[in-house]
């Protein structure tokens, strides 16, 4: 199996109610970038709960639809980084300089 890097920083956050969660573990193995996991502690349930790794979240949301327990799992999408400006003049810079345009 190969080891899959991550494209860049997080663009979700998970919330998991774990005295909600059933332990199902659905979410943990819908999630396309892996960054859910089932805690070894128990819940009120006796259930090992779902739990975000605190990394990694693309804010797809998969894990949310295929919850079998309403309210158990919150997906929050994060505002991207603001771009910034592009150079006037049709120039760029590079480390210090300012070079034209590439054509």
């Amino acid at each position: 199996m190969t080891a899959v890097t991550k494209a860049g920083p997080a663009r979700g956050n998970v919330l998991i109610d774990t005295e909600e969660c059933k332990g199902c573990g659905l979410c943990v193995e819908s999630c396309p970038p892996d960054c859910l996991e089932l805690l070894p502690e128990l819940n009120a349930y006796g259930v090992h709960p779902a739990h975000y790794r605190g990394d990694g979240c693309t804010g797809c949301g998969i894990c949310f639809y295929c919850c079998p327990e309403p309210g158990a799992i919150t997906v929050y999408r994060l505002a991207p980084p603001a771009k910034t400006p592009a150079p006037e003049n049709g120039q760029r810079k590079v480390e210090g300089e300012t070079h034209a345009a590439a054509l």
